[in-house]
């Protein structure tokens, strides 16, 4: 049972946390490591953190409200996958042995930490090309590029889901990098989408979590008091800091905490 300090020290992190996800996802990456720091076994640590910081990506999408206007058709088309996924990654971590999970949690969290890093360039790419083909060389950066994602769109966000569901550090990175495979270039859209998609497959994923018995809830509970504050309070002022402090700082943390999860191994 955490003391009252470790609770509002856990707090201090899940706002911070929540302040994290509400600007280009990653929370988890903090998180995560000082959940498991407290000894708390790396299966519960995730499924509590995954229904601890569910309210804070919730609680987020008001501040998004301006910059998803026009995107409406594509927040209800990923939806569907989104909760299909999660439910499928929850229960395959249900399915891991706590041995097997810690072993890969280092390299989730490098992986998805060196994928963050390379979106941006990726997306420029992406778009350089659109242009090209669309012989429009001013085309409006950061618009819908279609009415709503077509089907290969779909299966990758069931598959960004499905590890969503699986191991939550991370998917908010994932979801970034594959709404700029989709076209998507405006960081705030896709900031509001990747909120819209992670509180689905985080939902299911709880719900599930919390039907077995993986939850520690007083952790869960100082997480989400946290998460919801740091998320909500901080989704407008996300909106005017620059994108490449936003990477950076969210990079870095990435890759601290991979190396300390190897080393703690």
């Amino acid at each position: 049972m955490p003391t009252p300090l470790q609770l509002f020290t856990i707090a201090g992190i899940s706002a911070l946390g929540g302040a994290i996800n509400s600007v280009a996802g990653g929370g988890m990456l903090l998180v995560f490591p000082a959940l498991v720091g407290l000894g708390v076994p790396p299966i519960v640590a995730n499924a509590t953190g995954t229904v601890a910081l569910w309210p804070g990506s919730v609680g987020s999408l008001w501040g998004y409200r301006t910059a998803m206007k026009g995107a409406g058709r594509w927040a209800l088309s990923l939806a569907a996958p989104s909760l299909v996924g999660g439910l499928i990654g929850a229960w395959l971590l249900l399915s891991t042995s706590n041995d097997r999970f810690s072993a890969l949690v280092p390299w989730l969290v490098l992986g998805a930490t060196v994928m963050f890093v390379v979106q941006r360039p990726v997306s420029d790419w992406l778009l350089r090309r659109s242009r090209r083909k669309t012989g429009v060389p001013n085309a409006p950066v950061g618009s819908i590029p279609m009415p709503s994602p077509p089907w290969h769109f779909l299966l990758l966000q069931l598959a960004i889901s499905i590890y969503g569901g699986y191991f939550g550090a991370g998917a908010g990175i994932l979801m970034l990098v594959g709404l700029g495979l989709m076209g998507l270039t405006n960081i705030h859209q896709m900031n509001g989408l990747k909120n819209v998609c992670g509180s689905c497959f985080n939902a299911v994923a709880a719900i599930t979590f919390a039907s077995q018995g993986v939850v520690d809830w007083p952790i869960a509970g100082a997480m989400a008091v946290g998460s919801v504050i740091g998320g909500y309070f901080t989704s407008g002022l996300a909106q005017r800091t620059p994108q490449t402090l936003m990477r950076g700082v969210i990079g870095a943390i990435g890759l601290v905490a991979s190396i300390w999860l190897m080393w703690k191994r």
